[in-house]
């Protein structure tokens, strides 16, 4: 179960990944954060930022035209 939960639903790049980033500020190392978001873009732009920081993707899914991250923070 995640530690905190950031709903990007309708929002439109790059406004996911930007709350995203703000949002792992606010974690500790270790904690989760889940994001949903509907934006396709997501699915391309959340992974590669995560690819290079010290944070830690530790799930994505895809349904009904929503993805679902769930993040490590590091």
């Amino acid at each position: 179960m995640a530690d905190k939960v950031l709903d990007a639903s309708g929002l439109r790049c790059p406004m996911p990944l930007l709350k995203t980033r703000l949002a792992l500020r606010e974690l500790k190392t270790g904690q989760q954060l889940e994001v949903l978001a509907t934006d396709a873009g997501s699915a391309r732009d959340i992974p590669a930022y995560l690819a290079q920081s010290s944070h830690q993707l530790l799930s994505v899914e895809e349904s009904s035209n929503q993805y679902r991250f769930v993040i490590r923070c590091g």
